[in-house]
């Protein structure tokens, strides 16, 4: 595996996934459940996902063209669940916090 600015980028990528699962797991244990547990199971899912995906990167040039392509759509994909999951999470969240 040669060492370049992607590379180097993916390996940051990684290390900063590799956090945002930590965080997302511990921050689990204190979830409620009922609708926001629910979501947040979901979303410790895509995280843990993601997590997956971001491993695999520094190795794409390993990988032929199609399947590099297909992964990295099923991880903008997935990352477009995360965000609209996210917003409506912060959505029912502030519509309480509001009531």
């Amino acid at each position: 595996m040669k060492m370049d600015i992607s590379t180097g980028i993916s390996i940051a990528a990684i290390f900063v996934m590799i956090y945002c699962l930590f965080l997302v797991l511990k921050l689990g244990k204190q979830v409620p459940g009922g609708v926001v547990g629910k979501n947040w199971k979901f979303l410790t899912t895509l995280v843990f996902l993601f997590t997956l995906g971001y491993l695999t990167t520094p190795f794409f040039s390993m990988l032929p063209p199609q399947l590099v392509t297909l992964m990295v759509s099923l991880i903008f994909f997935f990352g477009a669940i995360y965000v609209v999951i996210t917003v409506k999470l912060i959505f029912r969240i502030i519509e309480e916090l509001s009531a």
